[in-house]
């Protein structure tokens, strides 16, 4: 095993579970790139990625974020629809180079213009022009609303292969559903259970779950438990926002300049 194989894995776990996410697309590229065949690099991101969003959903949990009205709607919509989505096989690079547009666009959004939501928001967007920044009430959707939109990510996510919180990040921050933390803290259990989805569709097929070498998964976690607690508890609002801005950016290269097939 290449040795900087885990310090890349811990480093991309670091990133990711800093904004809610577990790093899929990340452990895809660092595990491509050290000549991983593609029959252990699938399985192995999405052992990953649960192992990361555990530790992200407990830690943002902890710190009191998690918005259990956007969760259980998304989630038990996305789940089946996941394991849909993945059970059928399409050819994906045109939509997979719409999706990094949509993704790239997502981040240039959040850095040039973002909306602060609630009581994270009420500080600096005005304060420049010498008038304080008026808070952005939370938009509410209703339960079937929440159930369609996590239907329609499961469903892509599975079609795409990629995880479904690249997904759903960008849309709660474009419907402005609730705070950048709370949007973190959704997407960590939501990345969660659709992993465990995707590696009980791989069983189902035939495909056994790869082990992971001691030392990556060492990295990962701890990777996982030092950016989930940044993210949940230090980083000030705006960081998370230019690091969610950079996941998604990172995810929108990866797509727009090699599309992933698993």
């Amino acid at each position: 095993m290449n040795p900087l194989l885990p310090a890349a894995i811990g480093l991309v776990a670091l990133l990711y579970s800093a904004v809610g996410h577990a790093g899929a697309t990340g452990y895809i590229a660092v595990m491509t790139l050290a000549g991983l065949p593609p029959a252990t690099v699938r399985p192995t991101a999405l052992v990953l990625n649960v192992l990361v969003a555990s530790i992200a959903t407990v830690q943002f949990a902890r710190a009191g974020h998690f918005p259990r009205r956007l969760f259980w709607p998304l989630a038990a919509a996305s789940v089946p629809c996941a394991l849909v989505g993945g059970a059928i096989t399409l050819p994906t690079a045109a939509f997979e180079g719409a999706l990094g547009l949509v993704l790239l666009l997502s981040a240039v959004r959040i850095v040039a213009a973002p909306r602060r939501i609630g009581t994270e928001g009420a500080a600096t967007a005005g304060a420049t022009a010498g008038t304080a920044a008026r808070p952005v009430r939370p938009t509410a959707l209703s339960v079937p609303a929440l159930a369609a939109l996590g239907a329609a990510i499961g469903l892509v996510a599975g079609l795409t292969g990629v995880g479904g919180g690249l997904f759903l990040t960008p849309a709660l921050l474009v419907l402005a559903v609730a705070p950048v933390r709370q949007i973190a803290a959704v997407t960590a259990p939501f990345i969660l259970v659709n992993s465990l989805a995707g590696l009980a569709g791989g069983v189902l097929a035939g495909r056994p779950v790869t082990a992971v070498s001691l030392p990556v998964v060492a990295a990962a976690v701890i990777g996982g438990v030092a950016g989930s607690s940044a993210g949940a508890f230090r980083l000030p609002v705006r960081s998370l926002e230019l690091v969610m801005a950079a996941v998604l950016a990172f995810a929108s290269w990866k797509l727009l300049g090699r599309p992933l097939r698993l």
